[in-house]
């Protein structure tokens, strides 16, 4: 094989890594509350009025 096909293996090979850190470090329950905190914040009664 020549080197453009392993450049695009490993090209492909570290964007499939880098995609699946992300949705890991996303999803990981130990964010769960920095990730809702938004969400409850939009439903909360504005204390301004």
């Amino acid at each position: 094989m020549s080197f453009a096909i392993w450049a695009y293996i490993l090209f492909t090979f570290s964007l499939v890594v880098v995609f699946a850190f992300i949705i890991i470090h996303y999803y990981n329950p130990r964010r769960k509350k920095e990730i809702e905190a938004p969400k409850h914040r939009m439903l909360d009664d504005d204390e301004s009025r």
